[in-house]
This record gives structure tokens, C-alpha cells and sequence, in this order.
């Protein structure tokens, strides 16, 4: 069976994700005259650096997430079908989805990154992860009710672990998480909690290489460690998370950690799949992909963003996984398609760095740009300056805005809400 999509006379586009690849892709080929279908398992756009936000009730999951056909309303030549991709036949030039199958004229594949717990099962099981903003939400309700649990909490040792958070991962996810509790175990949560001694709740941050923010200078990674120690984090380097059992987390060299909460920010692996041959694929399970982002070997089909492998001189194993190198290449892409209907030369991708940052806390945060680097108050203001204007809908950036003045000047987050789902008991 085949997906319901009109059959025209223009080449087809399929995409698959809607990530900042494949949203960025579809929004420069909306006036074109391609018929492009977007393939996702949600109806939304999330904006992943700020899912720690979500997280940790600084924002509302609707925030950071816009619906797929709001953005393309009424433009004619975009599909949108909400579907688990399963496979692709490239010889048929057709995807597997759960709804049917689809045809394609040209295959674009920008399904991100998911989890990478590295083959710990353990881990895999009782950790908690933030790739999504389900997973963020779990979060924050996970997070609330420990410490619900914790007020009526006698055993000592048992308070102490619904109280203690560990952080694997010294990213910016990591770091950014990290500094946001922190902030909350001194500001915010004793108010709502007064009956609960905050001086026993412990936050950590794991990070198995020699320093946090391990991409960017040593001036910012310094600066960060500093001023997540100066908020209270207990900041340990050079250590590896080895397991969980939802009680203990057991490291390469200190003592198990006793607590009740394991965030995993420690890695993240490409999202494959089926129906492609293993030698596209590089170590990392990054899919190798010429200087036109088209996948080794196939001329029709195409690979963006996280999972995709661009080799340069300056970037041996592909470029970053952020978003600013999934958007460029969507871009570069879409212009590539455009110029294959002129008959026109494409033209190869290259990434223009604009840089990185990450905020730790009010006031605090590093930000590094080809041209300058600094720290503090201003890279505070600027990482919230980029991340407002990079946010889809006015509404959102307005929402966004107004929540993150709130909490600048009150001290306060007013998203603390146990959100849980229904148990519906089926009557006989």
C-alpha cells in the first residue's frame, strides 16, 4: 500500500526527520517545483538546546515545540505524514513506513541522533535521557516527585538518594542542566519545599575526559568548571560512569554514588537505517556523504545534519553535531535541488563556524566566536539573544521571552507541575 499523496509531475522529495536539517531543507524548497514530503514520527519541531529548560520547569514543552503544519500552511507542494520509517529500497527508490510505502525521486535522510549509552544495558534501563521533549518532561516530573517522596522520606539513606542528582556528561547539555539545578537547589526549590534541608541534596557532574566542554578553548571549559563549582556543583574529570542500578552509580575510580537519579548526557549515536549497506557507514555510525551531501555510491540519496559524515581538513570526523551545521547543510542542499532544475552547476558544501556556547547559571556563560571569546554577563546576554531569535514563531519567542524576564527578576519558575497520564480502567 502506498502512502495517500497526490501523484503531479514534479520530482518528489522525500525527507525524513524534522530536525533542523530537515525542516531547514523543506523551508527553502516550499516555493519550488518539487513536491516534498516530510516523514516524522511527531506532528512537531522540537528545539533540542533547550530541552534541559523543559527539564527543569524553566519553560513549557509547547515552547520549544512547533507544529510541523503550522509552518507549511497552505503551501501546496509540501506533504507532512506523521510515520515510523522502517526501511528504504533503494533499487525500488522506495521507504518503509508503518502507514505504507512511499516512493521517491530523491530520498534525503535527517533523522538526528538518539541516546548512545555505549552497550550498558543497566544504564540503558534506569538512566534517563534528553533527546526529546517527552524524555525532558519525564524528566521534571521524575525530579519532582523524588523529592515529593523525599518530605515523607524517614530512612535517612533513602532521602539522601532521592535527593542527589548525577550528571554524566560535561557537554553543554551536561553543564547546562547541571548549572540550572544548582541554581534551583539554591533559589527556588526551599521555598517550595521548606520542610526538606537542601544543604543534603548533592548535584554532580561526571565527565570522563580531563575537562568540561571538551570542544571548546580551555578558557571557556576553565570558566565553566569554575562556575559551576561556584554554584555548588561537584564538578569530578577524568571519570567514567561504568554503571546504574537505580541505586548506586558506579564510576572508574571514585566510591558508588547512592542516588535515585541518573541524567545521561554523555553521548549521542546517529539514528540508523535499514536497507542501506554497512560500508556507507564510518566508525561512529555517521554515513559517509560527498562534498553534495549525497550518500556514497548513490547519487539520488542524501544524508543531513547529525548522522551525516562531511570529511574536511579541519573536520576528520565529520562536523559537529549541532544545529548550526545541519542548517547550513539543509540550506546548501535545497539550493543544489533547485539548480538541478535550471541544469545549473551545484555548488559543494562548506561549513561557515559561527561559533559556540553554552550558559551554566544567571549571568554565567561562555561563548566563543571565530573572532572573539568571552565569558560572564555579556555571553549570558548573548547565548539568550541567539537562542531567542533561532526559535520558530513569534508566539514562542514572545512566551519564551516573558517566562525567562520572570525568572530573572523573581527568582521563581512558575512550571512546576506533576503532569502524569490518566490510568483509564476498562469497565467489564
Amino acid at each position: 500500500m502506498e502512502i495517500n499523496i497526490p501523484k503531479t509531475n514534479q520530482k518528489r522529495i522525500v525527507i525524513v526527520g524534522a530536525g533542523f536539517a530537515g525542516l531547514e531543507l523543506a523551508t527553502q524548497l516550499q516555493k519550488s517545483d518539487y513536491q516534498v514530503i516530510i516523514l516524522d514520527k511527531n506532528n512537531y519541531h522540537q528545539f533540542q538546546p533547550l530541552f534541559y529548560q523543559v527539564a527543569t520547569a524553566g519553560l513549557e514543552p509547547s515552547a520549544i515545540s512547533f507544529p510541523l503544519r503550522k509552518i507549511f500552511q497552505n503551501k501546496k507542494n509540501i506533504h507532512i505524514r506523521i510515520a515510523l520509517v522502517y526501511g528504504v529500497d533503494t533499487s525500488l527508490k522506495i521507504v518503509n513506513t508503518d502507514l505504507g510505502v512511499i516512493n521517491y525521486d530523491y530520498l534525503v535522510l535527517a533523522m538526528g541522533c538518539d541516546t548512545n549509552y555505549f552497550g550498558m544495558k543497566n544504564i540503558a534501563n534506569h538512566a534517563i535521557p534528553m533527546k526529546s521533549v517527552s524524555e525532558a518532561l519525564y524528566l521534571r516530573n521524575y525530579i519532582l516527585q523524588n523529592l515529593e517522596k523525599a518530605l515523607i522520606e524517614t530512612n535517612p539513606e533513602v532521602k539522601q538518594k532521592l535527593m542527589t542528582i548525577v550528571v554524566a556528561g560535561g557537554g553543554p547539555t551536561g553543564v547546562e542542566i547541571s548549572g540550572t539545578l544548582a541554581e534551583m537547589k539554591k533559589t527556588i526549590l526551599p521555598k517550595d519545599y521548606p520542610e526538606l534541608d537542601f544543604s543534603e541534596m548533592n548535584i554532580y557532574l561526571l565527565e570522563g575526559s580531563s575537562k568540561t566542554l571538551g570542544t571548546m578553548s580551555d578558557i571557556s571549559s576553565n570558566k565553566s568548571q569554575q562556575y559551576l563549582e561556584k554554584l555548588g556543583v561537584i564538578v569530578k574529570t577524568n571519570i567514567r560512569v561504568l554503571d546504574y542500578d537505580g541505586q548506586f552509580v558506579i564510576t572508574n575510580t571514585e566510591n558508588p554514588i547512592p542516588t535515585h537519579t541518573l541524567i545521561w548526557a554523555a553521548g549521542v549515536a546517529p539514528n540508523k537505517i535499514n536497507g542501506l549497506p554497512d560500508h556507507i557507514y564510518t566508525k561512529g555510525n555517521r554515513i559517509k556523504v560527498n562534498d553534495f551531501n549525497a550518500i556514497e555510491g548513490f547519487d539520488e540519496v542524501f544524508a543531513l545534519g547529525d548522522i551525516a559524515c562531511l570529511m574536511e581538513e579541519k573536520y576528520q570526523n565529520g562536523h559537529p553535531q549541532m544545529a548550526q551545521p545541519a542548517m547550513q547543510q539543509g540550506k546548501n542542499l535545497a539550493y543544489n535541488f533547485i539548480q538541478k532544475l535550471k541544469n545549473q552547476p551545484l555548488k559543494p558544501f562548506k561549513y561557515k563556524d559561527l561559533g559556540s556556547m553554552a550558559t551554566i547559571g544567571r549571568n554565567l556563560a561562555v561563548v566563543e566566536l571565530p573572532f572573539i571569546k568571552f565569558q560572564g554577563f555579556f555571553a549570558w546576554l548573548t547565548w539568550m539573544f541567539v537562542h531567542l531569535i533561532s526559535i520558530i514563531g513569534v508566539k514562542n519567542r514572545v512566551l519564551i521571552f516573558i517566562n525567562w524576564v520572570w525568572n530573572y527578576f523573581t527568582y521563581d519558575q512558575s512550571l512546576r507541575l506533576l503532569i502524569k497520564p490518566r490510568n483509564i480502567i476498562k469497565k467489564e
